[in-house]
């Protein structure tokens, strides 16, 4: 439609170079809106997700658009299932790659160039990890619930012992998100650790953004080394959001952020 927003309008992206040990010049990752895409109706336009409803077509369609942009030929994503499982890819693919059907997984860790990591949010947070110094890089869907059983620093320990990283050189970039604007809890008090309660900013909202701060700097990644977008996705219409179609039966699209390295 004329007129319509782009794939690159609204699109958070970077890119650093890597060092002497990694096998790759630089790391570039890509947070993406809901533009640019083929889907229609709830899932316009940019949906990436193959199960919440959306023809088969577009979804495919829409994936060869985030490679493109992202400047990859592959994809790994993951049956995601709010859990704490990490995939490791050590040896190059030569196709798109799905992980976790069975059991599921929720973060995603490798050193391959060319290949894409992605995670599919819409609330949730998509936690983009990379390491210049030996060019490992991690994508993980942190949730509530991940937030809860700390993912973030599950997989900062995985770069660690897998891949022989030192969190003191890990970068994180932190995607569009549930705000503390719009993160009520009702049920904190059975949902939510103690811990979590010194980041209620009023009665019964959270700040998940710093909640993912926290857990990454205990893990042992520097202050300065995380970005948060600080941009809320049930208040910006620019991302699908599940908690603002909730009324509507929660029928919406995902959202995407995908990192790489590149050659």
């Amino acid at each position: 439609m004329a007129g319509s927003p782009s794939i690159a309008d609204k699109l958070v992206s970077g890119s650093a170079a890597c060092g002497a040990r990694s096998n790759s010049s630089s790391v570039a990752y890509c947070m993406f809106s809901r533009y640019g895409g083929s889907s229609e109706g709830r899932f316009a336009s940019l949906n990436i997700a193959a199960n919440v409803g959306d023809t088969a077509a577009a979804v495919a369609a829409n994936r060869e658009l985030v490679k493109r942009q992202a400047g990859v030929t592959r994809l790994v994503s993951a049956h995601q299932t709010h859990g704490t499982s990490v995939y490791c890819l050590k040896t190059p693919i030569d196709r798109d790659v799905t992980v976790g059907e069975k059991n599921g997984c929720d973060a995603l860790v490798t050193d391959v160039p060319g290949t894409g990591l992605m995670i599919q949010h819409a609330d949730c947070q998509a936690i983009l990890l990379f390491d210049p110094v030996t060019g490992v890089i991690a994508a993980v869907h942190s949730g509530w619930r991940g937030s809860v059983q700390n993912i973030a620093a599950k997989v900062v320990g995985t770069m660690t012992t897998e891949f022989g990283c030192d969190p003191a050189d890990i970068n994180a970039r932190i995607s569009p998100s549930l705000g503390p604007c719009c993160a009520e809890f009702i049920h904190y008090r059975e949902e939510l650790p103690e811990h979590f309660y010194q980041f209620m900013t009023s009665e019964n909202y959270f700040d998940f953004w710093k909640i993912s701060r926290s857990q990454l700097t205990r893990a042992g990644l520097l202050n300065g080394n995380i970005a948060v977008c600080e941009v809320c996705t049930v208040c910006c219409r620019d991302y699908f959001s599940y908690r603002r179609a909730r009324p509507n039966g929660g029928v919406t699209g995902r959202n995407c952020s995908v990192i790489a390295l590149v050659k």
